[in-house]
């Protein structure tokens, strides 16, 4: 390693009076002819007549560690040296370089040695340290191609420059934490080569910075700090805090780090990891996405029009979509009526309840849409209280994995035709249809019933809806508990008294709760060619258990304990599944009955009980009640081995213990947990609670669980999301205010025993919110050529308006960088 001499640089206000009497010129030589300047020159800024090679630097390759500082050189320098110097003399021989740092600002207007380094290290401290015409010099390096790597207190040098504060991404608040503490950080890229070696969960001391404005969604952020690991202070940012990141920056490639705060942080192995990959990047010996989570590179856009007056050409009431193989994508509406036509509420007409359930295709190729077929279903009758309004119709909607062959369609729904006004019950039914593959028009006789099951509509609600298969053929359809919100103040619906007709809608112990019943469950059978069904192996329960006397199980039941699961997903390349559910009502917790509502996620690996009405999130019990007084308070319910006593349960006794779940949030926050006492029981106490997942938070909830998306390499699509987002599980909600719209990262090794994540990061300026975005999310899929494809339902509600849509949303960014032609060596292309 080469170390020059120190030099101090000239004062910027100095060089500013010759700058006025026009001592420099202002023509720029050897820039990036490529590259766009993102932010306006500064008033006074220079440009510069040094000669640049593009892109900088060679096969040899060179880095320059800049080390100036305009206060006391900090002890971190030498370490930072003798690291990245170790670094660039190790490790596989395409990776290593030669190092040589400085102090001298003057490198900075000598093209023909700056031209030689292939990346510049900032291992600098904070204030003006570069004066204007030096400046001038480091940007006309950028233009040309070159990389950047800051480090720490970098993020305080040049603090009076708007075009250094955009190449670091972001300033230190002045009152960010001076002590080193120890802390988590999450690594949200796994393909960065500065992170794609580190741990899912990286715990590390460090001075952590806090930043005066969070860079996220203008840079690529790599890392993030989990502020609730240590004390952040006053300026704290919250759970979104990027401490690495990444972006394509005036012509060349910028990357900075936060880390890097101590002397011995240089001797961590991970550490020095972390910069090899920055540095990898930064030389260009190896290619990076660093666009990835730039929201400006997403384009959000409706593909489909408000209907016309009366009618529903363009969409139904939103309530689920799939698409097909071939890009064009079926929707469906729930059945809820135009707003302008009249619903029959009174039981005594024959016509209670009825509504169309409509499927909608878009054809992205037209841009057009077709109305497939109407479904004539029981749950189109407005609004209004729980002995009123209806949330059963057309639920959900998959396609056959042969499609593109035979047309197959399969709908989960409730049909109109085979309601019992008197006992008021209905039967649901999962049926499959063939679609017309050159209309795009279903054919309603074509219908072959798989599996139907009864359910009660004397009172709302819960009816669950979506499908899913895995890469086995095995069809998953989620069923809501059928059970009604009240009766229970929100907490365990679990009241055994309300009935009708000797039917209970409020005690879900009757139906989720129950290994006898298909409400309240995930069900995964297996379609067979001729309209039949077989069960695979691994599901929760055969159907021929022998114990407490035999009959009291159902074979189809994969999970059982789910309240309201509108939205499931599998990941066909693990077969996980993914789903979510709604919650209770309470909107705060009870030390007498339970938890607050916890609206819930759940990455399933095996068949298992979720807890619905038993117990919630991280296995936290409800409060038993039965009969003769549902009032008066019981035990609480054992989550290792709960026990269904209800006079409605026709099921086991014995229930299967209960699996933590891997999301859940209230009106207090996201992850709530309190102590719990000797037996495990929580305190539910508001003042102990502590929130395990501090970006996300409930009020009006209702998750709308997503996708895992896979990026397709072999794909040529120009609209593809990029392949960071590769395994990342997207988790919503209906609502689009503090609850979540997010992508999350999980530890494969926990995730199905109730692991939380391990990153998340927000989806909300990509998808975006507001009343002229998609304020109402209902659904969303990945289409073939790594689009998304997402349903707004509306501003109303049990209807469709002029809000109602399918959106899609695309990429723009672009591919890794630098381009393969501007690589320093032969290294592999990403």
């Amino acid at each position: 390693m080469k170390r020059t001499p120190h030099h101090r640089s000239r004062s910027r206000r100095g060089l500013a009076a010759a700058l006025a009497a026009g001592a420099l010129t202002a023509s720029l030589l050897g820039g990036n002819a490529a590259s766009a300047r993102p932010y306006p020159d500064p008033p006074n800024s220079i440009r510069t007549t040094l000669s640049l090679p593009s892109p900088p630097g060679g096969a040899n390759v060179k880095v320059l560690v800049f080390h100036a500082s305009a206060t006391e050189e900090s002890p971190t320098v030498d370490a930072g040296i003798a690291a990245i110097e170790r670094i660039g003399l190790t490790g596989p021989e395409a990776g290593r370089f030669r190092t040589v740092a400085t102090d001298d600002p003057a490198v900075f207007t000598n093209g023909k040695q700056l031209g030689k380094y292939n990346a510049v290290v900032f291992l600098t401290g904070g204030g003006d340290v570069l004066d204007p015409e030096q400046e001038a010099g480091l940007e006309a390096y950028m233009e040309a191609g070159g990389g950047f790597l800051g480090i720490h207190d970098a993020a305080r040098t040049e603090p009076y420059s708007d075009w250094f504060t955009a190449l670091v991404g972001a300033r230190p608040a002045a009152d960010s934490p001076s002590n080193v503490q120890r802390a988590t950080v999450e690594i949200g890229d796994r393909q960065h080569p500065a992170t794609k070696k580190l741990p899912l969960e990286w715990k590390r001391p460090d001075k952590w910075l806090n930043w005066t404005k969070n860079p996220s969604g203008e840079v690529h952020t790599v890392a993030r700090v989990r502020e609730i690991t240590y004390k952040p202070g006053a300026s704290a940012n919250g759970w979104d805090h990027p401490v690495s990141w990444c972006r394509d920056y005036d012509g060349g490639r910028s990357f900075y780090t936060a880390m890097g705060g101590t002397v011995d942080s240089f001797a961590e192995t991970d550490f020095r990891d972390h910069l090899r990959g920055a540095l990898d990047w930064t030389t260009r010996i190896s290619q990076a996405d660093c666009s990835a989570t730039i929201t400006s590179n997403y384009k959000a856009e409706r593909v489909t029009q408000p209907n016309q007056p009366g009618r529903n050409d363009q969409i139904g009431e939103p309530h689920g979509l799939v698409v097909a193989p071939d890009g064009r994508v079926l929707y469906i509406g729930r059945g809820g009526a135009d707003n302008s036509k009249p619903v029959v509420t009174d039981w005594n007409n024959p016509e209670i309840g009825k509504g169309l359930g409509q499927i909608h295709v878009y054809d992205p190729g037209t841009k057009k849409v077709t109305l497939a077929g109407e479904l004539t279903i029981f749950g189109n009758k407005g609004g209004g209280d729980e002995l009123v309004k209806v949330e059963e119709g057309l639920l959900g909607i998959e396609l056959d994995p042969d499609f593109e062959k035979n047309g197959w369609v399969y709908l989960h729904y409730t049909p109109h035709s085979k309601i019992d006004r008197d006992k008021q019950m209905a039967v649901r039914q999962v049926s499959r249809f063939t679609l017309d593959l050159a209309t795009n028009k279903l054919d309603l006789a074509s219908e072959k019933v798989l599996l139907h099951w009864p359910v009660q509509i004397h009172s709302c609600c819960h009816a669950g809806g979506g499908m899913a298969w895995d890469s086995k053929g095995n069809l998953y359809i989620a069923t809501g508990d059928n059970n009604s919100s009240g009766f229970s103040d929100g907490y365990s619906g679990n009241n055994p008294q309300p009935n009708y007709k000797g039917v209970s809608f409020a005690d879900a112990r009757r139906t989720a709760g129950n290994t006898n019943n298909l409400n309240g469950k995930i069900l995964r059978i297996h379609p067979e060619d001729d309209g039949t069904y077989t069960l695979p192996e691994g599901n929760l329960f055969t159907g021929q258990e022998p114990d407490e006397g035999g009959g009291k199980t159902r074979g189809e039941i994969y999970v059982m304990g789910v309240r309201n699961p509108a939205r499931i997903s599998v990941d066909r390349a693990t077969d996980t599944l993914y789903a979510g559910w709604v919650g209770p009502d309470a909107g705060a917790p009870s030390t007498t009955w339970g938890p607050a509502k916890y609206d819930t996620f759940a990455a399933i690996t095996k068949a298992g009980n979720h807890g619905w009405p038993y117990c919630m999130g991280n296995k936290q019990p409800y409060r038993d009640r039965n009969l003769p007084d549902p009032g008066k308070p019981l035990g609480w319910y054992d989550c290792d081995h709960p026990r269904n006593e209800s006079p409605n349960n026709d099921g086991l006794v014995n229930l299967p213990p209960i699996t933590s779940n891997t999301i859940w949030y209230s009106p207090q926050g996201g992850g709530v947990d309190y102590p719990r006492d000797a037996n495990g029981i929580p305190s539910y106490k508001v003042e102990d609670q502590k929130q395990l997942l501090p970006w996300l938070k409930g009020g009006g909830q209702a998750t709308m669980n997503g996708p895992v998306y896979r990026y397709d390499a072999a794909s040529t699509s120009a609209d593809k999301w990029p392949s960071y987002w590769d395994g990342k599980w997207f988790v919503g909600d209906f609502y689009d205010d503090t609850q979540p719209r997010h992508a999350v990262l999980t530890d494969p090794k926990t995730a199905g025993r109730g692991g939380l994540p391990t990153h998340a990061e927000s989806l909300k300026k990509i998808i975006p919110v507001g009343a002229d975005g998609i304020r109402n999310l209902m659904d969303w899929k990945f289409a073939p050529d790594g689009s998304l494809y997402v349903l707004d339902y509306g501003r109303g509600f049990f209807t469709s308006d002029s809000k109602s849509a399918l959106w899609r949303v695309t990429y723009k960014g672009g591919g890794p960088t630098p381009a393969a032609e501007d690589l320093a060596r032969k290294a592999a292309v990403q």
